[in-house]
């Protein structure tokens, strides 16, 4: 299997970077091919400009970057997002990275019947979500839910990617970053399974 690992973080010793590298590396180590997308570090540009309009409202072919980002997800059987909670969703940056990425004619295209067509059944799609909130605040405000809407089902079965792993990474009272990442190694192999 080949897994693209994205994460979305600045700081390259943050605890978000540490799970989706521990990720990465206990797939690798399950036999898999990974490729790992440090949209931080690779300087990717999430701002959806006049070119990314031009590509939805008149065909225009999309730009390098968004091709070659295409090319990335065109070779995986599954994406793992790996991600810190800003304002109960994700970093700008991966949202520009979806927005700029998952277009109309490649992730899903209106069908001959009027109908959507889902064009991205094929890849599998694990989600890991780092907050600083506890569970309870989550569950008293109803945000994990909202999130799983707004990206599992709105992002995700919108272009038919199933979502296998929809996880929160939160502080309790007694996790440690260690534990976030057993809990990581808990996620990646479950990547491979079918």
């Amino acid at each position: 299997m080949h897994v693209l690992v994205v994460v979305s973080h600045p700081v390259a010793g943050s605890l978000t970077q540490a799970v989706a590298r521990r990720i990465a590396a206990d797939i690798e180590a399950e036999g898999h091919t990974i490729e790992l997308a440090d949209l931080a570090t690779e300087g990717f540009d999430p701002r959806f400009g006049a070119t990314d309009i031009a590509v939805h409202t008149d065909g225009a072919a999309p730009p390098p970057d968004v091709l070659a980002e295409q090319g990335r997800l065109d070779r995986a059987d599954a994406l793992v997002l790996v991600y810190p909670i800003y304002w109960w969703s994700m970093p700008a940056l991966l949202k520009g990275w979806i927005d700029r990425v998952f277009i109309t004619g490649w992730a899903y295209a209106d069908g001959r019947d009027g109908r959507l067509e889902k064009k991205l059944g094929r890849l599998q799609v694990h989600l890991v979500a780092l907050g600083g909130a506890g569970l309870r605040t989550y569950a008293r405000r109803g945000y994990f839910g909202a999130m799983k809407l707004q990206i599992d089902q709105g992002i995700f079965d919108y272009c038919g990617a199933p979502v296998k792993t929809s996880e929160l990474l939160v502080p309790g009272d007694t996790d440690t970053p260690e534990d976030h990442l057993r809990r990581a190694r808990e996620i990646a192999l479950r990547v491979g399974d079918p």
